[in-house]
């Protein structure tokens, strides 16, 4: 049995999973590697939880537009390890003031992509930064629903769906929930990050022991990619790296986020963070490569916190055409090569799928210069 109709129409959020009252529901990989609901159908008592809370199932998303904004963290330390303007963990030590919780994609020690929550400083380091996987939410949103029933602070950051996934697990609003969206791309395969992971430690000679998608050490506003293996510290631009290469070819991409109805500026979120792309158009003396926040203010208890977090930060208005990027006006749209390269990937070691792909980009870039006569 499937909770969904098409796989266009499941984005992996996990809410089914963890509002079946059985326990009926887990979270299987498919043949490309993505996580989908499965229902044993002994134990379905066919209650239709699993329905009520899925967030493709109810989209209902707020009408009115956000407050737009750019931010830097004013603490150096805070930017640097952060992907983008150092705007999470400020959100972070609010909550923290709190004696409240954290929750956001980190990586395990085998660098699979969970879920985790952080109650100081320290727990939060492993939740900064970009993940470019699809993370695991076992047990999250229960865990969630208990710590608010406590009376805790709770704030959760994940792509939009997960957030909506949250929102319909937990059927009311609660004052000391925090929701942090993305600015999403997609999400990539986690069956594929596990083969390329493994192909790095094997060629490396050691176990990964780090991975960062989006390194600052050029000061290229996080355009390179570094991973320690085997005890050596390796960084290279992010756009030489095929697992990027993939992804940013639209080759690896869930096939929920070629349609996904939250890449738009309304939200079911209080903030909506990412990059600010074209900062040196909107404003060039911010730049200096070390990341700028845009962040989308949605709620009144999101204009609240930032009137208090914003002592914390150099920022600046803006407006909606200058903070507009593509998929805050539209979904990624899939590769017309998406079908061929995921049937090579069930087939092909991935040492084989990479030298294709490269073999490909490589003609593709020979055939560009000779039309353009270079």
């Amino acid at each position: 049995m499937k909770p969904y109709t098409d796989k266009a129409a499941c984005c992996g959020c996990a809410a089914c999973a963890d509002a079946c009252p059985t326990g009926a529901i887990s979270m299987n990989p498919d043949k490309e590697g993505f996580l989908y609901p499965a229902i044993r159908a002994d134990a379905c008592i066919r209650c239709g939880r699993c329905e009520t809370v899925c967030p493709l199932r109810h989209l209902a998303m707020a009408s009115s537009e956000p407050a737009f904004f750019g931010a830097q963290a004013k603490e150096e330390a805070l930017r640097r390890a952060s992907s983008s303007g150092g705007m999470f963990p400020v959100l972070a030590e609010y909550v923290f003031r709190r004696q409240g919780v954290v929750f956001g994609a980190a990586f395990t020690d085998s660098l699979e992509v969970v879920h985790q929550e952080a109650w100081n400083q320290k727990a939060l380091e492993g939740l900064k930064r970009t993940k470019y996987v699809q993370s695991r939410l076992d047990g999250v949103y229960r865990r969630i629903g208990h710590l608010l029933n406590e009376g805790h602070w709770v704030l959760f950051c994940g792509t939009p769906c997960q957030v909506h996934g949250l929102k319909r697990f937990l059927g009311k609003p609660h004052d000391r929930l925090i929701l942090v969206d993305l600015i999403c791309y997609g999400v990539p395969s986690p069956g594929l990050w596990r083969k390329y992971t493994t192909q790095l430690a094997r060629r490396h000679g050691g176990p990964l022991t780090g991975f960062s998608f989006r390194d600052k050490r050029n000061r290229d506003n996080g355009q390179t990619r570094s991973f320690i293996a085997g005890g050596q510290d390796f960084a290279a631009p992010l756009g030489q790296d095929p697992y990027c290469g993939f992804f940013f070819a639209n080759l690896s991409i869930r096939p929920s986020c070629h349609a996904c109805p939250y890449a738009a500026t309304v939200r079911e979120s209080d903030f909506t963070l990412g990059d600010f792309w074209g900062l040196s158009k909107v404003r060039p003396q911010a730049e200096d490569g070390m990341g700028t926040s845009l962040v989308l203010l949605h709620s009144p208890k999101a204009l609240d916190i930032w009137e208090e977090v914003k002592t914390s930060l150099r920022y600046f208005p803006c407006r909606r055409e200058e903070a507009l990027q593509p998929r805050l006006l539209g979904p990624t749209p899939a590769s017309r090569f998406r079908g061929v390269f995921m049937a090579l990937y069930r087939v092909l070691p991935l040492s084989a799928l990479l030298f294709l792909f490269q073999t490909a980009r490589s003609a593709a870039r020979w055939l560009g210069r000779l039309k353009r006569g270079t």
